[in-house]
């Protein structure tokens, strides 16, 4: 029985779309099966990872700075929230607006540089800014800003219950998850590709390689701060751990562990590194060995990535089916071989 289609050529439930639909149910049912704080947790640091493979998957360009935007913007939440008593969706639309604005600047100051010295660039901002938190009074120094309230959504949504706060979460990953799947799968997004695959053929057909690459920058640095505004009302914590460059480390992992430039693999990636952070504790200060020897592993054995190499398996196991029948036809026209 053929899958049914919306124009009788393209199946309107694609393996895709499946994977995607058993996400998203799994995603609903998900707080009732599992402790919501780590699923949230898990959420958050899934739409990081996601906001920096934007840039490091769709553009190659490899940023050690990212923390900034993501730790900013929960101290801009924290205050927001806390200090000025504002609903929680104004702090979060405050950090998000903080993380942009943050991107237009580093992005201005870096962009023009390429490979290791546009991360080296990167970083360096980003160790200007963690100082600044460390010692400026209104982010709480070493103690961060803590007991942020969760407040009330729309005045009617108590974000104190664990329950509302993770579908609140999980509404807030979906928003930003659709806009980089559509900023990917846009005319900007194959732009950006052609960048990432030879920058000067981009030049040559006449693209301004320099504004894509500032408007693709900005757009990582605003969604990584969506990300960290809403961990912070998750954790009613924004703290100087948000702002490390360590921080920065940790994303740069989750895409290497899910696979660069795959849709998925950042999520898958995030999971992997909260699960371990979560589960691994117990064990004190050799969770950083069992950490190292994991991502050993996982370089080894998944190259392109968890979602990477499995991806390439499914492309493999497609084109050998297709090449089947192909064979058999062109045998069968050929007719039995002469005796």
């Amino acid at each position: 029985m053929r899958a049914a289609t919306r124009d009788g050529n393209a199946p309107l439930l694609t393996p895709g779309r499946a994977v995607g639909a058993a996400l998203i149910v799994v995603a609903l049912v998900a707080p009732y099966a599992v402790y919501p704080v780590f699923v949230m947790k898990a959420l958050c640091m899934a739409l990081f990872a996601c906001a920096f493979n934007l840039l490091m998957g769709y553009v190659g360009l490899v940023s050690f700075g990212h923390a900034a935007f993501f730790g900013w913007a929960a101290y801009a939440t924290a205050y927001t929230v806390k200090v000025f008593a504002l609903s929680p969706l104004v702090g979060i639309l405050a950090g998000t607006a903080l993380a942009a604005v943050m991107g237009v600047v580093f992005g201005w100051l870096a962009i023009r540089r390429h490979g290791i010295y546009f991360a080296m660039v990167t970083l360096a901002l980003a160790q200007m800014v963690y100082f600044v938190a460390l010692e400026a009074k209104f982010t709480g120094g070493e103690d961060g800003i803590q007991a942020v309230p969760r407040g009330t959504l729309f005045g009617v949504v108590d974000l104190e219950d664990p329950i509302a706060m993770y579908y609140f979460v999980l509404a807030v990953f979906l928003v930003g998850f659709a806009i980089i799947q559509r900023a990917i799968h846009s005319p900007f997004g194959q732009v950006l590709k052609a960048i990432r695959e030879n920058e000067p053929r981009a030049v040559s057909l006449g693209y301004r390689t320099e504004r894509y690459k500032l408007l693709a920058f900005i757009l990582s640095a605003t969604l990584a701060g969506l990300a960290g505004s809403t961990k912070a009302l998750v954790f009613q914590l924004a703290s100087l751990t948000d702002v490390h460059w360590a921080t920065s480390g940790d994303v740069v992992l989750m895409t290497l562990l899910g696979g660069i430039g795959t849709v998925l693999g950042p999520v898958v990636g995030a999971v992997i590194l909260v699960s371990m952070e979560n589960y691994l504790a117990q064990v004190g200060s050799w969770v950083t060995v069992i950490q190292g020897v994991i991502f050993v592993v996982f370089v080894l054995l998944f190259r392109r990535g968890f979602v990477g190499e499995i991806e390439a398996w499914v492309r493999r196991r497609t084109r050998s089916a297709a090449a089947a029948p192909a064979v058999s036809s062109a045998s069968a026209a050929r007719g039995p071989s002469p005796g």
